[in-house]
């Protein structure tokens, strides 16, 4: 079976000795179920009794689409007399290696994996992983350590080989075969295949490979329609043809297009957030706050002028005095009235909305002025999201570690269930967070801006 140059490409790293993440992919049409498929059959062949995952998002989708390339990809090479296959349990070889169907989708109920607690694989390959969590990832990666030192990485056993080098666990690492050689055993590696998607595989492997900054261990293989020569026209005037976002992503595989309908803020609008010279700096001035829980997170507090934000400062790991003392500080320097203050009340934020006086932000209190939202946070989010869009909101920064931060949590911001009836929801903070592998501070004292506009007027006499 003959494989394209940039199959061969991924390739090398699967077989080195320092390579333990591998994302392929980042266009439709590269090979990347192919390429997955064929590393998990010739994996079971040359190590006998070695065990594998197959792994997708949900386990239906798996098995009508990369396990179809499976057997596509064994009937090529005219092996399908060498395995079984059974279903929801997976494909055990004849010599006896297999391979485990797994869903790796984010339960609610299970938000720790806890179902592959006990699992043990020698190596997995995920397909289409952008559409899991990055802990499931994680997990899935701590779970190779299924007989890496029974073979060297050629497939030979090392029972009868002098140990030459161990790790400083005592596990043999290296071995004299019976040609003198040293040779190497296996490492844990993982492969995963996904189209280019705003989410942790933007974070962790595509954009540190444009600064080639990826860190050890890691590496990312862009494959596009164009690198594949076997693509019938017909596909290819296909992805020509479709929406301008989706021809960005799948055809030349442009990362920084994002197509999900449940986003609330475009891509466009994201980019415009940071340079806001057309709004008016007038008006009140306004704080928000959102108070780090349990000193988990940071405090992040944002001064508004108007519609624009003019500051952003941060405070890690704070008490209430540090916190409300800063606070003071900012408000006095822009010359903000109490009354215009907000601060995230849930948690320990509701020491601090007491401490000092000030409005409190309840992100699942009922939305204001009988509108059709879940809660309030959904509320603000939503119209913030929606003001932004329209390029009436923005903030003054030059910091680009800030506007980064700003910018993946803004790609976060969807609307939960879109095609269901009811009040409308934005997905919960813990799926954020797993999806980003952090909290959302920044947007949340982004959204609580709106917060004023909805609040009940006050009025002086």
């Amino acid at each position: 079976m003959k494989l394209l140059p940039k199959q061969e490409n991924a390739v090398y790293y699967l077989n080195d000795t320092e390579t333990t993440h591998i994302l392929y992919g980042g266009g439709a049409g590269g090979g990347k179920s192919a390429l997955g498929c064929l590393w998990l059959i010739q994996n079971c062949q040359r190590f006998e009794g070695s065990r594998w995952l197959m792994g997708r998002s949900k386990l239906k989708t798996l098995k009508e689409t990369t396990l179809k390339t499976f057997f596509e990809v064994s009937t090529k090479l005219g092996i399908n007399d060498q395995f079984t296959y059974v279903t929801n349990q997976g494909i055990t070889f004849k010599n006896g290696s297999e391979i485990i169907l797994k869903d790796l989708f984010f339960y609610p109920s299970d938000p720790e994996f806890e179902s592959l607690g006990s699992l043990e694989i020698t190596g997995a390959f995920i397909d289409e992983c952008s559409q899991l969590v990055y802990k499931a990832w994680q997990i899935v990666g701590s779970r190779c350590r299924y007989k890496l030192n029974v073979w060297d990485r050629y497939g030979q056993p090392t029972a009868d080989m002098e140990v030459i080098e161990e790790d400083s666990d005592g596990q043999a690492v290296k071995w004299k075969n019976p040609q003198g050689e040293t040779t190497a055993g296996l490492i844990p590696k993982i492969l995963g295949s996904c189209n280019p998607s705003k989410n942790w595989t933007y974070k962790k492997f595509y954009k540190p490979s444009t600064t080639q900054s990826l860190p050890k261990g890691f590496a990312f293989i862009q494959a596009l329609p164009k690198d594949n020569k076997h693509l019938p026209k017909a596909y290819i005037d296909q992805l020509l043809s479709l929406d301008e976002t989706s021809r960005q992503r799948l055809y030349h595989g442009n990362w920084e297009f994002d197509n999900d309908p449940s986003a609330l803020i475009n891509y466009n609008a994201i980019q415009y957030y940071f340079d806001p010279h057309h709004i008016d700096q007038k008006g009140e001035h306004y704080m928000t706050i959102d108070v780090a829980r349990m000193g988990a997170d940071k405090t992040v507090m944002r001064v508004w002028y108007g519609w624009v934000c003019v500051d952003r400062y941060a405070i890690a790991k704070s008490g209430l005095v540090e916190v409300s003392r800063k606070a003071k500080e900012l408000m006095n320097r822009h010359n903000i009235s109490l009354s215009n203050v907000v601060a995230d009340e849930d948690g320990v934020g509701g020491g601090l909305v007491d401490f000092m006086a000030i409005d409190g932000f309840l992100n699942g209190s009922k939305a204001l002025n009988g509108e059709n939202f879940a809660n309030l946070k959904s509320q603000c989010s939503w119209k913030m999201a929606n003001k932004i869009c329209k390029r009436e909101v923005g903030e003054v920064s030059n910091d680009e570690a800030v506007q980064q931060l700003v910018i993946e949590e803004m790609e976060q911001v969807k609307q939960k269930d879109i095609d269901k009836d009811g009040r409308v929801a934005i997905i919960p903070k813990e799926q954020v967070k797993a999806n980003i592998g952090r909290s959302p501070d920044e947007w949340d004292s982004i959204m609580m801006r709106y917060y004023f506009e909805l609040r009940p007027k006050h009025f002086v006499f």
